[in-house]
């Protein structure tokens, strides 16, 4: 498949120079809820045709100063792994609620609210650590109160266990928490694991996951919704600089034309990205593609165009895609482990291969981004629908690696209310 793949220019997840990792906190009920972080600022030394918003990471918590031009850090995460010895003085799993700022409807089902499983872990030496078990039930095995009683099982494992190198530590909630059955609630141990030995060492997640930038830059989300809920919404994300549309389709093939129209009309100038979450058939899927090329409109990545399991299918849609009409074709449900992607690689299935954390655990990620790196396999790093713990890791990882050609971590800006705070803010650039 075609490794040449990139995405046009949208907002900036901006990390934070600072020494802890830019992971959003919540804070233990009943808490006084501190102001929103989300502001509006102008952009420095940016140059830009049109604003621009960029997200940009802040450390939430009291860390210890670093010198005024801190040394390149001397660790790397595989190195951590082998040399840093975790010593967990208490952990915790507990329920993360927020409201959405509207229901989020893809082709597979509706989220009114985010009901996912915050992870906090304490080491002895005082460094706290975040992660976030996102639950989406038609992706994650999961459900809420499953991924609340298997992250309590990791953490009291953690509690009981004695001090150990991080690669061993990792491997024992591995084994805690095996499998794509118990991929979220893995995720989320691992991520507060990580997340408090970076702070241990005090440095960003970024940094430790090789330094290649600071920044990623996002897509926005549009979900099922009406034509004219389409057009109220682009309009929106058009004033906010969003350039890069990501447009969930896949319920009814004529209704996804419509609203296609509707916003072209509204942004005429922006990329987008088709998600169909397995809702098309092969067929319908390169249905899809004949009506917008002749509306004039050429998706840049095709996201999960059909069923997981119709292997054929993929092959087939990504073949036309390609050759037709050069569209990527990227996934992200047919891809849940290793195995899987190894298939995808191996029978060119796919362009583009779509990391989520949940759906393979931190560490399963970072297998499956190596595989893909050395098959030039194109990646995308994505989300269910996350708080800013778990995007803020993710923005971190992304950044971190620089090897992501499409970057889709927007789900903190669709809720009304936010849970937490630190992570990052929005600031607006340009004229």
């Amino acid at each position: 498949m075609d490794p040449s793949i990139s995405t046009s220019s949208s907002p900036t997840l901006r990390l934070s120079r600072n020494p802890a990792s830019a992971r959003a906190t919540p804070p233990p009920p009943p808490p006084p809820r501190p102001p929103s972080l989300l502001q509006h600022q102008p952009g420095r030394g940016a140059a830009s045709s049109s604003p621009a918003t960029r997200l940009r990471a802040v450390s939430p918590s009291p860390s210890p100063p670093t010198p005024a031009d801190p040394s390149p850090a001397p660790f790397g995460f595989d190195a951590l792994k082998d040399t840093f010895s975790v010593d967990v003085a208490a952990a915790e799993a507990r329920p993360l609620r927020a409201p959405l700022a509207a229901p989020f409807t893809i082709a597979s089902s509706r989220l009114d609210a985010v009901s996912n499983v915050a992870v906090r872990v304490e080491l002895r030496s005082g460094a706290v650590g975040w992660g976030e078990a996102p639950v989406l039930p038609s992706v994650t095995a999961e459900d809420q109160p499953a991924a609340l009683h298997a992250a309590g099982r990791a953490c009291a494992a953690l509690e009981g266990a004695p001090a150990a190198p991080l690669g061993a530590v990792l491997r024992d909630v591995a084994g805690v928490l095996p499998g794509h059955g118990f991929a979220s609630a893995r995720a989320g141990v691992e991520m507060a694991l990580i997340d408090a030995v970076a702070n241990s060492i005090r440095i960003p997640l970024w940094r430790l996951f090789g330094g290649a930038s600071d920044s990623v830059t996002t897509d926005i989300t549009i979900p099922i919704v009406t034509p004219n809920e389409a057009a109220q919404l682009a309009a929106k994300y058009r004033g906010q600089g969003f350039q890069t549309l990501k447009l969930k389709v896949g319920k009814n093939l004529n209704s996804d034309i419509e609203v296609l129209k509707t916003i072209r009309l509204v942004h005429p100038d922006c990329s987008f990205i088709l998600d169909a979450n397995e809702g098309y058939t092969a067929n319908q899927a390169v249905e899809v593609l004949d009506k917008l090329n002749e509306m004039g409109v050429t998706p840049v990545l095709f996201e999960q165009p059909v069923h997981r399991d119709d292997w054929e299918g993929l092959h087939d849609v990504s073949t036309v895609a390609m050759q037709k009409y050069k569209v990527a074709v990227a996934a992200d449900e047919s891809c849940r482990s290793l195995l899987d992607a190894q298939k995808i690689i191996q029978g060119n299935l796919a362009h583009v291969i779509n990391i989520k954390l949940a759906k393979m655990g931190v560490l399963g990620s970072l297998e499956i981004i190596d595989a893909a790196r050395k098959a030039n396999i194109a990646l995308m790093i994505g989300g269910m629908v996350e708080t800013r713990i778990a995007m803020g890791f993710a923005g971190h990882l992304a950044a971190g690696l620089g090897c992501f050609s499409f970057v889709d971590l927007d789900t903190p800006l669709l809720l009304s209310e936010d849970p937490v705070y630190g992570g990052y803010e929005e600031m607006k650039i340009g004229k």
